[in-house]
């Protein structure tokens, strides 16, 4: 009897065992996000309140240019990297690559005023997300030939009106009244890429993931042209992300003064596995 309680209390402690061996895998299988991580890509990416035409409308209107840079005739495009927050606060906001100590303050400067985003989402879990936006700073036509004048906006487009042959070499630059976007709105547009993104087969072998940026031309009529990387990821998602944005539907134009006019746009296309 005693050998028979003996052999009963270790098979109830090796079936004790076994249950907790599969309760530890199953808890290795699904490990807890790191709290502190932060991710390049993420299933729902984070976006500002309000949304991105919102927040490109707040660009074009708090962005200045440093009067020291426009005096110098200093011009060009800030990188500016920063961590969106699980409380959606903007944090760790610097210039990817230094271009001018008075452009990148203001780089800084309005992006860390800027309002607040909706964090990233991975398997339904808040998580930290690196964002990356080019701030780009252009010196009007008509501020280029005197650079004492005061520090105005800049955003990059074409005449409104047709250009006088004097103005052919040198298009002017003018703040649009609306810019430009997409016709069924932002969110249905990055759904559109989404759906019909297809994944590099060299990019899946090499467990490749990331962002491609992608700079285009929205045309008067609403077409996006002179598509072309400016942050390239390799293994063909460079060339996937062109794809893309060349058989994207068309844009509602920019508008100044109730007549379309040309946009430069950026936007990122988010490749993960």
């Amino acid at each position: 009897m005693k050998q028979l309680l003996v052999f009963f209390t270790l098979l109830m402690s090796l079936l004790g065992a076994g249950t907790t061996s599969v309760q530890a895998q199953k808890k290795l299988k699904y490990p807890k996000p790191d709290e502190d991580k932060i991710y390049e890509a993420a299933a729902q990416p984070a976006t500002p309140v309000g949304g991105m035409e919102a927040f490109a409308q707040y660009l074009a209107d708090k962005q200045n240019y440093p009067t020291a840079a426009l005096q110098r005739g200093t011009q060009g495009t800030v990188v500016v990297t920063f961590v969106i927050e699980k409380s959606g606060a903007v944090s760790h906001v610097e210039p990817q690559q230094p271009l001018d100590p008075d452009l990148d303050q203001e780089a800084v400067r309005v992006i860390k005023e800027g309002p607040k985003w909706t964090p990233a989402l991975n398997r339904g879990e808040k998580v930290r997300m690196r964002m990356n936006i080019p701030i780009t700073f252009q010196i009007p036509a008509d501020q280029a030939a005197s650079p004492a004048s005061p520090a105005t906006t800049a955003v990059s487009a074409a005449p409104a009106l047709p250009p006088t042959p004097a103005a052919t070499t040198t298009p002017t630059v003018i703040k649009p009244d609306q810019p430009a976007r997409p016709a069924g709105g932002t969110d249905a547009f990055f759904a559109w890429i989404q759906q019909n993104l297809k994944y590099p087969a060299q990019a899946k072998q090499r467990k490749v993931e990331g962002r491609v940026i992608v700079e285009f031309i929205i045309q008067k009529d609403g077409s996006l042209t002179d598509i072309k990387p400016v942050k390239r990821l390799g293994s063909g998602c460079d060339e996937e992300a062109v794809r893309l944005i060349q058989s994207a539907p068309k844009w509602l134009p920019a508008t100044y003064q109730g007549q379309p006019i040309k946009q430069k746009m950026v936007l990122p296309v988010v490749f993960q596995l």
